[in-house]
């Protein structure tokens, strides 16, 4: 390579390593690869390119592109095989190989990158060829800074959507991978325990006595009571997240369904000896989907009654403050630390200690109630105290348009 080439490929890159642009943000850098004889037109590309900066609305990407040089086809090729750019600039009439012989060197090779070709001898064959042997764009000489700007932007928004599409689809791949392990995780162990029951029943190991089979049969029944609910649950969760869940829209007294839930928590209170008390005014009213305000309180009172200690103590507490209300459940029950709290509204998180290993749930309830209070403009947090209980509090809006969809998770 000449040494003329080598100082203004320095000149650039050093440029746009020293560009304040580049300093304290986050940004999507691409590289470009100019492939042109003439020393000055490389220069010129190089120039109008190096604070060159733009947004990608699509996805909210600022990029930045950082210009590299070729002088031959053959110096590009090697260029390319060592570290593909992300756009390559190429002129059709090069000494040596032409800018159609690379084109065909990376068709060939597969090589992920756009390819612009420009020429003094535009033809619709030459157009035709290029085209043909995967060119993405076409840019003929004399060209203006703005109409190579213009087509390297058209290239560059194509190559970060493109970008941005392959990380999502990974991303989502992988969150399905997460999601059916933990799923078959969840699912194995009272999958298992129902199996070896039903074997002492087929073999009749257990002996004679009839409350032993009585009590396999609870057990069994247990298992699939969990696994009923976390298949409701799962089904909650993914008519929320997907959008597709029907939200009808009614005056709700959320006082009224508090009761309800009460109510439907009251049996397994009872049996623990753990009183439930409403604190509210009469009524508090908002304008919510019935069902959804329904699953946000059994799993807050349920939560509160399974998590508790015999003998203990469940409040509800139901006040408006401004355009919003609020439902606090406290419980005496057996806590949590900072670090278990902090991940508690993840999918699938339940908190496993020696406290909690007898205690069954599905770990999407939480997570099921701060993707509902999200929808109604508001929120689900938790403050706790090891082995002193904790208070579970959400926040809705009382008017949320009835065209208002749970947001994206």
């Amino acid at each position: 390579m000449r040494i003329e080439n080598c100082v203004l490929r320095l000149v650039v890159l050093c440029c746009a390593r020293r560009n304040p642009q580049l300093e304290g943000e986050d940004m999507d850098i691409l590289r470009v690869l100019v492939c042109d004889d003439e020393p000055g037109m490389r220069m010129s590309v190089a120039r109008a390119l190096r604070d060159f900066s733009f947004t990608v609305a699509d996805v909210n990407a600022t990029v930045h592109l950082v210009t590299d040089m070729a002088e031959t086809g053959e110096e590009a090729v090697e260029k390319i095989d060592a570290a593909p750019p992300h756009i390559l600039l190429l002129d059709h009439k090069l000494p040596g190989i032409s800018g159609l012989d690379v084109l065909d060197h990376i068709t060939t090779k597969k090589i992920d990158m756009l390819t612009i070709m420009i020429t003094a001898y535009a033809s619709i064959e030459t157009a035709v060829r290029a085209t043909r042997q995967g060119a993405y764009d076409f840019l003929a000489k004399p060209f203006t800074p703005a109409e190579l700007k213009n087509a390297v932007r058209k290239a560059a928004e194509h190559v970060i959507v493109a970008q941005h599409a392959r990380k999502l689809a990974q991303e989502k791949r992988q969150v399905r991978f997460q999601f059916i392990s933990v799923l078959a995780h969840e699912l194995k162990a009272p999958l298992g325990a129902i199996e070896g029951y039903m074997q002492v029943l087929r073999d009749g190991s257990a002996g004679d006595d009839p409350a032993v089979y009585r009590q396999i049969i609870e057990r069994c029944v247990t298992r699939t009571t969990y696994m009923r609910k976390m298949i409701l649950d799962l089904l909650d969760l993914t008519r929320i997240e997907s959008g597709q869940k029907k939200r009808e829209f009614t005056e709700v007294d959320v006082v009224a369904a508090a009761r309800t839930a009460i109510d439907t928590a009251t049996p397994d209170a009872v049996s623990r000896q753990i009183a439930i008390r409403l604190l509210a005014e009469q009524p508090v009213r908002m304008l919510a989907d019935p069902g959804e305000i329904e699953i946000i309180l059994n799993n807050l009172v349920s939560n509160a009654v399974k998590y508790n200690r015999d003998g203990g103590s469940v409040e509800v507490k139901i006040a408006e403050t401004g355009d919003a209300l609020v439902v606090a459940v406290s419980d005496t029950g057996i806590g949590m630390n900072g670090e278990e709290c902090a991940k508690l509204f993840n999918d699938f998180v339940r908190i496993k200690n020696r406290k909690t290993r007898d205690i069954l749930g599905s770990g999407l309830g939480l997570s099921i109630v701060k993707k509902l209070a999200n929808a109604y403009g508001g929120d689900a947090s938790v403050t706790s105290q090891p082995d002193a209980g904790s208070t579970f509090t959400v926040t809705l809006k009382k008017n949320v348009a009835t065209d208002h969809a749970p947001p994206d998770t």
